[in-house]
């Protein structure tokens, strides 16, 4: 790398030396702009890395996934949608066990290597299982399962290097941890604009099967970074002291943990997400269904969740140029109620009150899921930033796996309730008489959070969270030695001259 990238820069210097000359050059150029000035502060690999991770593999690739696993589920596997939402929740288990994963790139180096390792061990991973789906006519539900599972693991695995890459750096450059949750967000909802976009597409004419032969690609990729990424290989490494090393860091994360400025706010992380139960496999079996529902087709599924991410995109940009320097406990006030409000619009299309108002299924639809997905992305946009402010110096990546953990255990209680709902409620493949009932209290239950907003710091999201005792303890920042972990270059730098 050139001599030019250890010359510090700071955010004010690089947003004067990118000054816009006029306003349409301003509206034209200012995400240009707002790249170059993360590429030059943090290091343009780590923007690439993080476009790579939550752009590809789980923007698209988990487009693709979701699309494709749907129909599999509801046409090759031919089971319930209360069935459907459980086997949703036990997918998604990897995304739970994140700190087991940050522990293990921090204090288990492969051959001297950190990072490079898990990198390949996730790809080859991801291609197995996808290869394993697609080549295999009819499997068996446990097959299945397994497969899924380890697909999921593949992208948590690669998902926990970045987020350490995040955390850290929000804690170096504070006055930029949103910026890094925005691109973050902005690489998430742009990556899902074009999965979902073509998902319907391609679930048409290659089947679910062949949606999951097209996902070893985003594994390939995760595998290839594994195989560019440069690091310093490190042969002095004492593996007994492994062993230490992971009670240094339980004992360092119960520390943090204890902490009132930081426990209370993961509670409310944690409820606020499982007192929104999920229905969404109920509500995908309903559109789909040619009596009951509308009967979209899957070019038209794709096509909404499309517009779905759009709102999410949306929501990202309003946050990133509006809402960002707004309280959490403000902001989380009103996404609240009015992630309550959205939920309504399900009800309504259920109880078919759109045809009666003359408003057609499809145009509904799409209003209802591009405001539902925007203010989901607004309520989780605060919560990433208060959860990097969480961390403490040491083992940044490790508490943030953490605390995305109790957010996907969150979604995980959400995901087998709502399918306990459905199986209570009697909603099959053909019967969806109560669904309107689901929705209901699914919408009611939204409002709960309410309660325990106070758990929650009304604390300005430019500023420190951490108390002093947490930060100055010197327990928790000896416990994993800090060392560079941004992803340098994968080619070489084409304008050092």
């Amino acid at each position: 790398m050139g001599e030019e990238e250890t010359i510090p820069i700071h955010k004010q210097q690089v947003q004067e030396n990118y000054q816009p000359k006029n306003g349409i050059y301003n509206a034209v150029c200012k995400p240009v702009h707002w790249f170059k000035m993360l590429a030059l502060e943090l290091h343009w690999s780590f923007v690439f890395g993080v476009v790579i991770t939550y752009g590809i593999s789980q923007g698209l690739g988990g487009a693709l996934s979701r699309v494709g696993t749907q129909y599999y589920m509801k046409d090759v596997q031919k089971v319930q949608p209360s069935e459907a939402q459980v086997y949703s929740g036990i997918t998604s288990i990897p995304w739970i066990v994140k700190p087991l994963w940050g522990l293990l790139t921090d204090v288990v180096p492969i051959l001297g290597y950190r990072r490079r390792p898990y990198f390949l061990f996730a790809g080859c991973l991801g291609v197995i299982s996808m290869l394993f789906l697609s080549l295999h006519e009819k499997l068996h539900i446990i097959l299945t399962l397994m497969s899924l599972t380890a697909a999921s693991a593949s992208v948590a695995i690669a998902d926990v290097t970045v987020d350490a890459c995040v955390a850290q750096n929000s804690n170096i450059h504070p006055s930029l941890a949103v910026d890094m949750q925005s691109l973050c967000a902005l690489s998430a909802s742009v990556g899902s604009l074009v999965g979902f976009s073509l998902s319907g597409i391609f679930v048409h004419l290659i089947g679910p099967q062949g949606v999951f032969g097209l996902l070893v690609i985003p594994a390939g990729l995760v595998m290839f970074v594994g195989v560019l990424l440069k690091e310093n290989r490190s042969s002095s490494f004492a593996y007994q002291q492994i062993n230490q090393n992971f009670l240094d860091a339980g004992k360092a994360m119960w520390k943090t943990l204890k902490c009132s400025d930081v426990w209370r706010p993961c509670l409310y992380m944690y409820l606020s997400f499982s007192m929104s139960l999920s229905i969404s496999e109920g509500m995908f079996y309903w559109v789909t269904d040619s009596k009951a529902g509308p009967s979209f087709s899957q070019e038209i599924i794709g096509y909404i969740m499309a517009i779905g991410s759009v709102g999410s995109l949306l929501g990202a940009i309003l946050y990133q140029y509006g809402l960002k320097d707004y309280p959490f406990r403000d902001l989380l006030l009103w996404t609240q109620i009015l992630l309550c409000l959205s939920g309504m619009l399900d009800l309504l299309l259920v109880l078919r009150v759109n045809l009666k108002l003359g408003i057609p299924d499809f145009f509904f639809v799409v209003i209802d899921a591009s405001v539902s997905s925007m203010i989901g992305r607004l309520k989780w946009m605060p919560l990433l930033v208060l959860s990097s402010k969480l961390c403490p110096p040491g083992i940044e990546g490790t508490f943030f796996a953490l605390l995305m953990s109790i957010d996907n255990a969150g979604v995980l209680t959400s995901s087998w309730f709502g399918g306990l709902l459905l199986h209570i409620l009697k909603v099959t493949r053909t019967q969806f008489d109560n669904l309107w009932i689901a929705i209901l209290i699914r919408n009611i239950l939204r409002i709960s959070p309410l309660c325990i907003l106070f758990l929650v710091p009304r604390t300005d999201p430019n500023s420190s969270v951490l108390p002093s005792e947490v930060l100055d303890s010197k327990e928790v920042t000896e416990t994993l030695a800090p060392e560079n972990i941004e992803l340098v270059s994968l080619v070489n730098n084409v304008d050092s001259r």
